[in-house]
């Protein structure tokens, strides 16, 4: 089997706007069949608004002519000519209900194209796009956890995953509804006159120019405006998890005001976009007025002179040209939507191009029974390849064998176990479970045979029932409550509101420590693991709640391969081997007893711990 390949290569460059516009395309092509839906009722919508226009110019040129007793008539749609015997009022009223019609099937086309469009933006391209970024972010490894803050994580799942969906109904498909439109209002006022259509669309080059300039301005602020965004969400979510500490040291006015900092510094920036996008707007203004003027000066020259007709010539060219100015000043808002959609899109992309460090081999191992027999052969890690966390580290646990890593704080105590399960991946040396280096196993097996513990006990808001079969759903309530009894949980769960079906507050904050920890034995004992590990699960409880706890520990260390990361001498001494670790070596090894009689580490805690017991026997008496 061929191993995964260990990445140490430096963070990649940003891309540049040209990779992640081709990237964005992309994502534009998979749903083309829904974005040309959503193009063809824009032309629907066109044409009936130019329908519209035609039937008001002629209602115009019906009124001029009758006014001027002028016998001559501008054909009606289709080069169709009224009877003689219709009233110029007759024909007012008909062109009136047509507009009127007109304006009807309008209006359900426009609902009908929202419909369409929010359908694609929200139910497709955001749902699917936010369920890929989840789903990337459930196989990435501890590393990119720990290189990233919460905030910016939460941000890019859900506000930058919105502005990559704007690059779609924002950008792409306004672009091309800007394109269609113009195309469309071109060619119309190039049929009522050619030279009038180049004297008045003379600064619309000046126009794109402007757009140019104004994309490049306002990128590097919605950069920092993302930032802006993770630190507000950084904020949010420390507080609510630190609600205890903040309340406990009256720090509410300073976590207020740290928010509020953070709040207006993403107000303020804000403003600057606003302010770069207000000035830009107003010059685009003032160049589609300057068309206006060219139009009354030539285009009223021409009426004057009867070179065009009033209603089908100027009053129509006249609209064509505000409707011409309006999709011209969109340029305005796509060149906002897309330097928002491309600041998104390049945290979006970060995720989704992330490696997978721990990933599964071509060809997984896939045992039928997992012994639990684990080796380290020579194992290094480092999180950075110039600062190494373990070196050198080698050792052996036979099936049913319990060992105990203790060190000091930093010793690596916690980073040795979490390569068990491949949370990382060794960067020199092998871990083997059963003989086969856990780089070879599938990852899914290898981490349902390894049953997990840690020091903070996260529980979900739901029952507890639930929670213990978090990792097998399928669990029958005798399997539950099986698992309970071992983990000594049973007791106080029957006692609970609903039993079993009592709902937990967020985190389990409605549970005692020494409970949350008994159910998160239980949900590590439900798959019966062969391996247990047990990460500093006694270090902030009490002595009556280290009861229960080493009680429910014992029964499920039962037949079972066990580590344990503790500091105390009554978990210690069940140990069959102890591991000291310094500065990520093995500086001892041995048994409880063994380690006592050596000089070391070890036998200095263990007098340091019986002089605090001995003390605090005295102060009790």
């Amino acid at each position: 089997m061929t191993l995964p390949a260990i990445s140490s290569r430096p963070a990649a460059a940003p891309p540049s706007n040209g990779v992640i516009l081709r990237r964005l395309l992309q994502l534009g092509w998979r749903y083309r069949l829904a974005c040309l839906h959503v193009l063809a009722q824009q032309l629907l919508l066109v044409l009936i608004a130019m329908l519209q226009l035609y039937l008001a110019g002629l209602g115009i040129d019906v009124i001029v002519w009758h006014v001027s007793v002028r016998t001559a008539h501008s054909p009606w749609p289709g080069g169709w000519q009224p009877p003689e015997s219709w009233t110029p009022w007759t024909q007012v009223v008909i062109l009136a209900a047509g507009i009127m019609a007109a304006a009807l099937l309008h209006a359900g086309m426009r609902y009908r194209a929202a419909v369409v469009l929010t359908r694609l933006a929200q139910q497709r391209i955001v749902f699917q796009l936010r369920t890929a970024v989840y789903d990337k972010l459930q196989r990435l490894s501890f590393r990119f956890f720990d290189a990233h803050q919460s905030g910016s994580i939460i941000n890019r799942v859900t506000g930058d995953v919105q502005a990559v969906r704007m690059f779609i109904d924002g950008v792409l498909i306004q672009v091309l509804a800007v394109t269609l439109s113009l195309t469309v209002f071109l060619g119309y006022m190039l049929s009522i006159h050619v030279g009038l259509t180049f004297a008045c669309l003379a600064t619309t080059p000046l126009l794109w120019v402007g757009a140019v300039i104004f994309s490049r301005i306002v990128r590097p602020a919605y950069q920092k405006n993302s930032k802006l965004v993770d630190q507000i969400m950084l904020v949010l979510s420390e507080n609510i998890q630190g609600q205890p500490v903040v309340k406990g040291f009256g720090r509410a006015e300073n976590e207020i005001a740290k928010f509020a900092a953070a709040n207006a510094a993403v107000r303020d920036q804000k403003n600057e976009i606003f302010k770069t996008v207000s000035w830009f707007q107003p010059l685009m203004g003032f160049l589609t007025q300057i068309n206006m003027m060219v139009l009354l000066g030539y285009g009223g020259y021409l009426v004057i002179t009867q070179q065009m007709e009033l209603g089908l010539g100027l009053f129509v060219f006249a609209k064509l040209l505000h409707e011409f100015a309006n999709q011209v000043g969109q340029v305005t808002n796509i060149a906002n939507s897309i330097q928002a959609s491309f600041t998104g899109a390049e945290r979006v992309f970060e995720i989704l191009d992330t490696p997978l460090e721990v990933a599964n081999p071509p060809d997984p191992y896939r045992p039928a029974a997992m012994r639990g027999e684990v080796r380290y052969e020579q194992v290094g890690f480092g999180y950075h390849a110039e600062t190494p966390i373990l070196r050198g580290i080698d050792f052996a646990v036979e099936p049913g064998q319990c060992m105990a890593v203790v060190g000091a704080t930093g010793s690596g105590k916690s980073t040795l176990l979490s390569l068990l399960p491949r949370f990382y991946d060794a960067t020199s040396g092998r871990v083997l479970v059963d003989g086969v280096d856990v780089r070879q196993w599938d990852l899914d097996v290898l981490r349902r045979g390894v049953g997990l513990v840690f020091q903070e006990s996260f529980l979900f808001s739901n029952t507890v029932a639930a929670n213990i079969a978090f990792g097998y759903p399928e669990a029958t309530q005798e399997q539950i409550e099986k698992a309970a009894k071992i983990a000594a949980a049973h007791d106080f769960i029957k006692e609970l509101q609903h039993g079993y079906d009592t709902v937990i507050g967020e985190y389990g904050t409605d549970l005692s420590g020494g409970q949350r920890q008994r159910l998160a034995i239980a949900r590590a004992v439900l798959l019966e693991p062969p391996i247990l590990i047990f990460d500093d699960a006694l270090a902030a409880v009490d002595p009556e709640t280290e009861r229960d706890i080493m009680l429910a520990m014992e029964n499920a260390m039962r037949g079972r391969t066990t580590f344990l990361i503790a500091h105390r001498l009554s978990t210690l001494r069940r140990a069959d081997l102890v591991l000291v670790l310094q500065d990520g070596r093995i500086a001892q090894r041995g048994t409880h007893a063994e380690l006592l009689a050596a000089e070391g580490h070890y036998r200095e805690v263990a007098e340091l711990q019986q002089a605090h017991s001995a003390e605090s026997g005295t102060l009790r008496r």
